[in-house]
Parts: structure tokens; sequence; C-alpha cells
């Protein structure tokens, strides 16, 4: 049965959020219409279990804003499934995160985005960032591991390394990196994002990041718009170093939930183009066996998988295996997939040719949760004169490392 192929799913339990992040894909803040009812809840859960999920992770909006988060969770690892939870960190109490380990959550990860007038910016909240680390506190004593992920974008990546030696400290045990990418209110705010010829300076710093952390037992795990087939691929990809990027798992391994019981292959795929149906309206078996939108990478390992490729991506040696990179990253960039701007490999093969890639905004998102805009590329020059209108070009003199680190 196709719905057996989905091993890990990630629930956005409501779209409710005490953060006004600048970057949210998903423009959380109020709750959505009609979000699932505890009852409703509790039946997707075993729905899930029926058809082969293994781990489910509880987002938001921030997930404890709902009252039956906990319930919710619960019943996730009374069924067998492991359950974890990604939370923004502001004010999550004492009592929560014993809340959490008596529902069986083992592991939480708190989103912080650089050091503290970066984050508190980024989150919109005052104090958040220390917030996050009061939190990453409390979850040790009640028992959960406390694990790290962090946007990289134009204001969070010089401040990386400082991050780093700062959540080593906390004792943070993991940290994922994520690119911004221009959907929600990222998209309302392009300038955040980096440019695809940053990407050279970008990953070496992720490189050098990781060595260290390899050697003080963190473990790094570049997340699934991270890369592609650059030199620190395997470096980045796995804290083993064995590990590849091996393409789009959207309705292969992962499936994305709404909080209003919209299904997708991918929890940050845009809605309008990628929900497959609701819950309340068909079973998530009937759903996985039928939404053409839940099986866009079946053709994975076939001649077919290359068949939606274009621009790059389409001549590239990796396409068969790669197909196209992150689809999220790309459709939200050019309003379809199958061409990623924001590959490594790309970019390095554009450097030999002298060429750089640079990304324009020519259409603004509707203001909807999963929206996007779109971008046109301009190929140029690598030398040509960086425009006035972009922010400075960023540079390898712009990563703030600490006087005192230690490769």
């Amino acid at each position: 049965m196709r719905g057996r192929r989905r091993t890990y799913a990630v629930w956005e339990l409501t779209l409710a959020c005490n953060l006004a992040c600048g970057h949210c894909g998903s423009r959380a803040g109020a709750r959505r219409p009609a979000e699932l009812s505890t009852g409703q809840a509790l039946d997707v859960v075993a729905q899930l279990d029926a058809v082969g999920v293994d781990e489910v992770t509880l987002i938001g909006g921030e997930a404890f804003l709902r009252r039956d988060w906990l319930t919710i969770a619960a019943e996730i690892t009374r069924r067998g499934m492991g359950c974890t939870v990604t939370t923004g960190g502001y004010r999550l109490s004492a009592a929560m995160a014993r809340g959490l380990r008596a529902a069986g959550v083992t592991q939480c990860s708190v989103s912080v985005d650089g050091m503290t007038a970066t984050h508190d910016r980024l989150r919109g909240r005052a104090g958040s960032w220390q917030s996050c680390f009061l939190t990453m506190e409390r979850l040790r004593s009640a028992g959960v591991e406390a694990t790290c992920n962090t946007q990289l974008n134009r204001l969070t990546t010089p401040e990386l390394p400082e991050l780093y030696r700062r959540l080593r400290s906390a004792g943070a045990v993991a940290w994922q990196w994520q690119l911004t990418v221009p959907m929600g209110n990222a998209a309302d705010h392009a300038d955040l994002l980096l440019q695809p010829v940053e990407l050279l300076e970008v990953f070496p710093v992720l490189a050098r990041i990781a060595r260290r952390a390899r050697q003080d037992g963190v473990r790094i795990h570049a997340g699934n718009n991270v890369g592609y087939y650059g030199p620190y691929e395997r470096l980045l990809r796995s804290p083993e170093g064995a590990a590849f990027w091996t393409g789009c798992q959207a309705g292969l391994s992962t499936l994305g939930i709404e909080s209003d019981g919209t299904i997708k292959g991918c929890p940050s795929l845009p809605t309008r183009d990628y929900a497959g149906g609701n819950i309340r309206d068909r079973s998530l078996t009937d759903l996985l066996r039928d939404a053409p939108e839940l099986g866009i990478n079946l053709t994975a390992g076939t001649p077919a998988a290359t068949g939606k490729l274009w621009g790059f991506c389409r001549g590239c040696t990796f396409a068969e295996v790669c197909r196209g990179g992150c689809t999220w990253t790309a459709h939200t960039v050019f309003g379809r997939p199958g061409n990623n701007p924001y590959c490594h490999h790309r970019a390095l093969a554009h450097q030999r040719a002298g060429r750089r890639e640079r990304l324009v905004q020519t259409a603004v998102p509707p203001g909807e949760p999963f929206d996007h805009g779109l971008f046109a590329l301009v190929e140029e020059d690598l030398d040509a004169h960086w425009p006035a209108t972009e922010r400075p070009r960023l540079t390898a003199a712009d990563i703030r490392w600490p006087a005192d680190w230690v490769d």
C-alpha cells in the first residue's frame, strides 16, 4: 500500500503563536478557523499508526498553545510511535517541560536564530532569545533532550560560530540548519534571503563548525534545503558523515498535517499547490492511496523522475538522484519545482565558469499561510558590480569567529 511508505509526519497542532517571526512561512499568529477538535486529533493519531508512521513531530504556530497538546503527544507515544516537539521556546514553563516527559516525549527542538539582537528582531519579541535558553534548561531538568534548529539567512549566518559556542555551553546535543526561503512572511522580507552565489561563503563556514561539533559531540544535521553534492556533502548530511542527499522525500517518507486537517506530502510545501485533501473528508489511508499531490515523488529511482526538471537542474550530473533538490525551496522561488538555485554544487559550477546567479523578486505573495511570490534568475559575470539595490554581498570577512576558536 502506498501509505506504508510514509514513516515520518510533521503535525501543525495549531497556527496560534506567541511570537511574530519575520521569516515565518505559515504566517502563524492566530489559530486557523475550524482547527481539529481533541477527538478528531486523537483519531488522526490512530490513523497515523494504521498507515505505518514511526515518528511524529508536533509543531505550530506554537504547539503548547493548544490545551490538549500533551494529551495528543501521550496518545502518540502510547501507540508506540516516537514523538518530538519543535518550539519557539518563548515561555515554555517548567511544568510544560515535565508534562512533555510524562507524555513520553524525550526530545524537543528549540528554534534559535542568531545571537540576542538578531534573534529578538527576527522573532518579533524582546527577550525571546533569553527565553529559548531558559526553555532548554527546563527541558534538561525535566529529562527531555534539548536540541536546536536555526534558519540560515543574511542576518544569522555571520553569527553562526558565536551561536554554536552558546548552544554547546547550554547543553544542546544536536543542531539542525535550514535555509530561509521566500515563503509567507519571509517572502515579504526578501532582503533576508541569501543569494545563491553567497553559498560559496556559507558552506565553508558550515563545514568548519561541523568539524568542531564532531569533536565536541554535538550532532549536526543539514536540513532538506541545505545542499547539495559539494565537497562537504557527507560531513553536513549526517553526524556519521555517511549520508548524502537522495532527493525530496515529500510523499515518500514524510507527511505534513495542518491544524485544520489538511494533508500534504511535506509540511513546508505551499498549501494551494500541494494539499492532497482533508482528513475530515476522507481517511488518511484513502488520501495516501489516491491523492496525486501526495505522490509527487513516487517516480524516484525511475527515468520519469527527471521529467519535470528544467534549467540548470535538467542537465546536472546528479539529476537522477537529486531530482531538483528541495521541492519547497524551488517552488517558492519560481512557482514550480524542478530547478533549485540554492545548491552548492551549482554555485561552484558557475564559479568555475566565471559566472554567478542572483535572484530578483518579481511578484509579492498574496498574504496567506504557506504562500509565496515569484523571482527571476539573473546570471551574470562573477565579478560584476553588486547592485546598490541589494544588501552588501556576504563575504568571509562578515563571519564573526570567536578569537579563541580552535579547529
